[in-house]
């Protein structure tokens, strides 16, 4: 029997126990490493790894992006982007819940984080949409949903982790992007209108504002619009790369919450303690995936489902729509970065030997994993917002969240089956 059979299984069996995934998928690799090459051998495999893990140059834009997430969050920027969206888009009939996906789409930009960004959003939003009289469902739905956007909308930590991981070009990730990720918002606010059509009491529209409020509302979201179009023009331009871009990106962040006045020094010591956890987390989960690659590339796992691949004789669309199919069902049991950092060790090479672009089978990974998010038993995003709104009853919100994945399913399949809608940004940078 192939090793890698009996290491698949004793992982999933290991991580329905209960252990944590990053631990799980070390000592499942550290295992199968050892029964392969012998002790020593996997000792040294795996004390390098982490070695070159932690020192990784590339890798130091996590800590940089999760900190200037952190610093946005502070100073206060979702609630003037929330009301310059709703400023424009609130007087429509289910005009609030639009403005909630466009300023979920912008705060993501600088943020990263899918949850940060429903649970911000769901503070800001959810009491405007409630003192409207909308529907619960469709106000957490979109919440919920504009969330997902966190990890797609570049800067993403989790397209860095995957570039790291496939070997691929990080700057060329995050521009790969911007497309599928403004589909994600236009989407959602279709979504948005097809509900409203449907039951016009379900998002009843506000008050006008003038010309002149809308365009004052739009000063309060020069910083953060500022702050996106230099880091990520930057990239494109090729004036920095993705790691300088960080560090200008955390910079401009720490600047805008000092001016704002939004930082002492208690919060500055909480948003720098709350930056090394999340990245001590993510860099465990880390090391635990790339230990368990060395498993299963060694073991002969790629390799076996490339040969799979080719004597099934099926062409490669309908390869990619059954790992699409895997990656659906994962997400029901898996949070995002452990099902991204498991799987792309394993699907990526096949991928590559079909003679698809690792670039975009990235962005077709995350958008499925933004799916994940919002879909149950799981569905990290639902049980964020159902902290901020505990009366409201999880199948409704459930409910509200059905005509969002409908319209994630339609981008999906865009993306899928034309892949120059991810890939003729990337291609045109210096």
């Amino acid at each position: 029997m192939d090793t890698w059979l009996p290491g698949l299984l004793i992982l999933v069996v290991v991580m329905f126990a209960g252990v944590p995934i990053a631990f799980a998928m070390a000592l499942v690799g550290g295992l199968g490493l050892t029964m392969i090459l012998g002790f020593m051998p996997a000792m040294a495999i795996i004390g390098q790894t982490t070695f070159d893990t932690g020192l990784s140059y590339s890798l130091s834009v996590v800590p940089l992006f999760v900190l200037m997430g952190n610093l946005v969050t502070r100073a206060g920027l979702s609630d003037e982007l929330y009301a310059a969206c709703h400023a424009w888009l609130g007087h429509r009939r289910g005009g609030l819940a639009m403005a909630t996906a466009v300023a979920c789409g912008g705060f993501s930009a600088v943020c990263g984080s899918s949850l940060a960004t429903a649970a911000t959003m769901g503070k800001v939003a959810l009491p405007q949409m409630r003192r409207y009289r909308y529907d619960d469902g469709l106000a957490s739905g979109v919440i919920a949903a504009g969330g997902t956007l966190g990890i797609l909308i570049p800067p993403s930590v989790i397209l860095v982790l995957y570039g790291v991981t496939a070997q691929q070009d990080i700057a060329r990730l995050f521009i790969a992007g911007v497309v599928p990720g403004a589909l994600g918002i236009l989407g959602y606010m279709a979504a948005v209108r097809i509900v409203c059509w449907l039951n016009p009491k379900a998002g009843p529209p506000a008050e006008r504002m003038s010309y002149r409020e809308r365009f004052a509302a739009l000063k309060g979201v020069t910083g953060i619009l500022a702050l996106f179009a230099l880091v990520i023009g930057g990239i494109y331009a090729g004036v920095f790369t993705a790691t300088e871009a960080a560090g200008i990106g955390a910079s401009g962040a720490f600047l805008i919450a000092l001016a704002r006045r939004r930082l002492t020094w208690s919060t500055l010591l909480e948003t720098l303690a709350d930056t090394a956890a999340t990245t001590t987390m993510m860099f465990m989960v880390l090391i635990g995936a790339l230990v368990f690659s060395s498993f299963v590339n060694i073991a002969g796992l790629p390799a076996a489902l490339s040969d799979m691949a080719r004597a099934s004789e099926l062409p490669p669309q309908a390869i990619l729509a059954l790992v699409l199919v895997v990656y659906l069902f994962l997400g029901m049991v898996l949070e995002s970065l452990s099902m991204v950092l498991l799987t792309v060790p394993i699907f990526a090479p096949v991928m590559a030997a079909l003679g698809f672009d690792l670039v975009w089978f990235g962005i077709v990974v995350v958008v499925v994993t933004e799916i994940s998010l919002i879909t149950p038993p799981v569905g990290l995003n639902v049980f964020v917002l159902k902290t901020v709104m505990p009366d409201v009853p999880m199948g409704t919100i459930f409910r509200g969240i059905v005509p969002f994945v409908l319209a994630d399913v339609v981008r999906l399949a865009l993306i899928a089956s034309i892949p120059a809608l991810v890939l003729f940004l990337p291609d045109m940078m210096n």
